[in-house]
Parts: structure tokens; sequence; C-alpha cells
């Protein structure tokens, strides 16, 4: 057409450029697939990424934005996590940066984060201890959600305590502390007794379940944020239950985020160690559970 560029003919549409990222996706073997949106979700997060702003379906992809999208495609077709590709996730209505050595957080954990602070909105100057807070997605949603909060999470290695930091500098929340080291070693003394929620989302996965992982988490993810290496996956867990009633006040409550099929074994770890009103909660995902305790009376 006269007047008409060559180029604009030849340009794909955003809706184009995300159906083949799509299906290359759903054909690599090194990507799991645990629902039918995610292939979706990542590609259209890729290429929001790339793009530096929110797209339309019929929006056109210029060459250069195509050509780094595609290099970022193979990469995830290679099996490399979506979120460690643009270093960005969405938790809770929060943006977070993530990387490598920290844990991906995962939408099943909003429901962590919901349940603490269900729990806390009823306190007065509540305080929150988030254990293996990785790149502090719990412990940052708490935080944003009450204000009047003290909050403070504990991550045994440097990278995921780094990131969370950053997550609560670039959010402005003043109200959260972030600590390297084991469980409620590196949590100030003063606290013994006064904590009203401690949440935790333990690594369970059994020595021997390693293995059948998909790919994609134990090649890129970090081993001690899956595993204790432990035959049993429990002894993280057992450990938090023991420890926890020091730190819990009357009346606190103990969380722990858990696979279904050990939703049972972490309440009966619950109960062995004096906790009440123990029972499983579910959100809207069917692959987590929340055990949740009461210390107390």
């Amino acid at each position: 057409m006269p007047g008409v560029p060559a180029t604009s003919r030849t340009l794909p549409t955003a809706r184009h450029t995300v159906a083949q990222a799509v299906r290359a996706f759903r054909a690599s073997p090194a990507i799991d697939h645990p629902n039918g949106d995610k292939d979706l979700l990542d590609a259209e997060d890729m290429l929001e990424f790339v793009l530096g702003r929110p797209f339309e379906d019929d929006d056109e992809i210029e060459a250069r934005s195509l050509a780094r999208f595609r290099r970022l495609v193979e990469r995830r077709v290679a099996g490399e996590p979506a979120a460690y590709i643009t270093g960005r996730i969405t938790f809770h209505g929060l943006k977070l940066v993530v990387g490598r050595g920290a844990f991906i957080p995962r939408d099943s954990s909003e429901f962590l984060a919901e349940q603490a602070i269900r729990r806390l909105r009823r306190r007065h100057d509540p305080v929150h201890v988030d254990l293996g807070t990785g790149a502090g997605p719990v412990a940052l949603s708490v935080a944003a959600a009450l204000p009047s909060a003290r909050v403070f999470g504990s991550d045994i290695s440097a990278r995921p305590v780094a990131l969370a930091r950053r997550n609560a500098r670039a959010l402005g929340l003043s109200n959260v502390t972030f600590m390297r080291g084991d469980l409620f070693r590196p949590l100030p003394r003063r606290l013994a007794g006064t904590v009203d929620v401690v949440s935790v989302h333990p690594p369970y996965v059994r020595r021997g379940e390693m293995r059948s992982l998909p790919l994609e988490i134990t090649a890129h993810e970090p081993k001690e944020s899956l595993t204790d290496f432990s035959a049993t996956g429990m002894v993280l867990s057992r450990r938090v239950a023991v420890e926890a009633p020091s730190w819990l006040l009357p009346g606190g409550w103990l969380l722990v985020e858990v696979s279904p099929d050990r939703s049972r074994a972490i309440a009966t770890l619950l109960r062995r160690a004096g906790f009440r009103d123990v029972r499983s909660t579910r959100g809207q995902s069917a692959v987590s559970r929340v055990v949740v305790g009461r210390w107390g009376s």
C-alpha cells in the first residue's frame, strides 16, 4: 500500500509473539507444567519485561524487542524459571525482586500470608516472625498490610536476606527487619514470649524425593530451600514445633505451610509439642496446606 512502510506489515503482534512462546514452552521437556495458565502467564510477563510496559494484543513488536524476547524464551525453554529470567514477581499485590540463591515465592504462599494477617489484625502492637523468609514475601505482605506490626524475617542464607532487605527498601516498609541465621537464633532475645504469630514454609521434601522434582526446580533453586536433606523431610519442621513455644506469647499461633500429603504429620508434630486447636487449612491452591496451632491458653 502506498505510503505505508513495508516493515509495518511484517511486524508480529504481541498476541502472535506470546502464542509462539507458549507453544515453545509447552513443547519443552525441561519445563514443569502444573496447570494450563502458567506458560501463558510466563510468556506475557516476559514480554512485558522486555517492553518495559504493559501491552495490548494488537501491539506490534519491533525487531530489537523481538530478538531480546526470543533470547529470553530460549532460556525458559531450557528450563530456567521465568522469575529468575525477569528478576521479579508479584506476590499478594507487591512487586518483589527475586534472584538466584533464593526460593521463588509461589502463589500458594499468599494464603500463608493471609492466615498470618487475619490473626495479627486482632492483636495490639502485633509481632510476627517469618522463618526461612527467602526474599521476604510473607513478611513483607504482613508488614504492608499492618503498619503497626513489628515483623521479623530470618533466613540461613545471605542472598535471600539481601533480596528481602532490598524489597523492604523499595516498598518503603520500615516495620520489617530481616536477619541472617538459623530459624529463631538471630532474633533478639527480648522477643522471647512476645510473638503473636510465627509462620514458616519449611523445606520438607525428603532426601530421596529430590530426584523426582522437576528439573527446572532442582537445577536452579537452592536445594536448602527444598529439603532438609533428611530421610523424612521433617527435621526442620520438628525443630520449629519444639522451639516456637519459647517465642510465642500465650494464645500465639504457629502457621506451617506444607504439601497436602505432609499436613497430617505436621499436625501431629504440633500436638505433641503442646499446641492446641491444631488443624489443616486450605486456600484456593490444591497443592498446599497451612497447618495452624495455638500455643497455651
